[in-house]
């Protein structure tokens, strides 16, 4: 008898959730329409479980006939990010939540009903619509039999990369997660969720729950131990000099003090545009903290993260490397990224950090689903 834990992945971009679940999980389906992505998927994982194509037309024929353990989704975060034009959840791209929310509605029809439902996106769905499109979410959720919580979870606990993400969580009965009477820390329960949770009806509020796990700090590297010092794509000197240049003042102060040290530092820089003294300004502010910012896709010029690289006295700048990115997103180093950088970057920059998942897995998913097997064995 196989003992893994199974699950279905909505939205599996190139699988970085599957990985995060690790050897124990069995994945019986997955599903994206982004051809580039699932070719990354094939590449990794084989084609036995992928459906490339629109969520709209799959059927429940599609999907296994026995219950899984657990359901994943990823759906488009574009309509929710605060980056964004923030068109909401019922926007085209963050939509796609709904035909998700079908086929799984289906599922429970069909007594198919996954007792785990995880669903990860960006922070910005906790004020989307002032907090009412996380409230639809809950309610979906809630109005079929699920308990739920949610928590916003960093990747900084786990890599060098600043990272928050929401997950939300619904649990069938007859799993029991580990619950606590209050809301966890700030970090994992922020103001704008407590204020969205003002939005749930009487049922929906009657059924949430606390989870009573955080995340203990686990990272162990820094930024510095997985850039690349020893690539040859490094900007000429006046490249360099033309990116420290747009710094603000200060900023270039603190570049300046750390080649003054000798240190080797390494720290990463986004180019954002500035309002200063009434007129646009582009600037280039990086950090040198450790951690790198959050990776995005590659959408436009300004959201590719620049590398700063002080060491013997001088600094050097690029690009940051899709393998780069992939080490930020603890992804093994024998995982196959697409050949071409731009699709590399979007397959990242829109996945999950995968030592997030592994966390859920062992501290939640597997403890709830192990309380279910106990009380059968009773």
């Amino acid at each position: 008898m196989n003992s893994q834990r199974t699950f279905l992945e909505f939205f599996a971009g190139g699988g970085m959730a599957r990985i995060g679940l690790g050897d124990q999980w069995r994945c019986l389906f997955a599903n994206d329409i982004d051809t580039q992505k699932c070719a990354a998927y094939r590449e990794n994982f084989g084609n036995k479980d992928l459906i490339e194509g629109d969520i709209n037309d799959l059927s429940t024929r599609d999907l296994p006939a026995d219950p899984v353990d657990l359901i994943w989704a990823s759906f488009p975060c574009q309509d929710l990010s605060l980056a964004g034009e923030r068109g909401g959840i019922h926007a085209a791209r963050s939509g796609m939540f709904f035909p998700f929310w079908s086929r799984i509605e289906e599922l429970i029809a069909s007594a198919r009903a996954p007792k785990i439902i995880a669903i990860e996106n960006v922070t910005g769905l906790l004020t989307s619509n002032n907090g009412h499109d996380f409230a639809t979410v809950i309610e979906c959720m809630t109005q079929n039999g699920y308990r739920t919580t949610a928590c916003v979870l960093d990747a900084k606990s786990f890599t060098p990369q600043s990272r928050p993400r929401l997950f939300i969580l619904g649990f069938a009965d007859e799993v029991t997660p580990p619950l606590s009477d209050t809301p966890p820390s700030q970090a994992l329960a922020p103001p704008a969720m407590i204020s969205a949770l003002e939005y749930l009806s009487p049922q929906a509020r009657m059924q949430w729950v606390w989870l009573a796990k955080t995340p203990t700090p686990l990272r162990q590297q820094r930024l510095s131990d997985l850039v690349d010092w020893d690539a040859d794509n490094w900007h000429s000197q006046a490249q360099t000099e033309h990116l420290l240049n747009m710094m603000s003042a200060s900023q270039r102060e603190r570049v300046n003090a750390l080649i003054r040290n000798g240190a080797r530092r390494a720290g990463t820089a986004f180019r954002r545009t500035r309002t200063e003294n009434g007129r646009s300004v582009q600037r280039v502010e990086a950090r040198f903290d450790g951690l790198a910012g959050c990776l995005r896709t590659p959408a436009g010029g300004s959201s590719r993260q620049l590398i700063f690289a002080v060491e013997n006295g001088t600094v050097r700048s690029r690009l940051m490397s899709p393998i780069e990115s992939a080490r930020l997103m603890g992804l093994p180093e024998e995982y196959r990224l697409p050949a071409n950088n731009t699709a590399a970057l979007k397959l990242i920059g829109d996945g999950v950090c995968v030592p997030v998942v592994q966390w859920l897995a062992e501290e939640i998913f597997e403890p709830s689903l192990a309380s279910k097997r106990a009380r059968n064995a009773a």
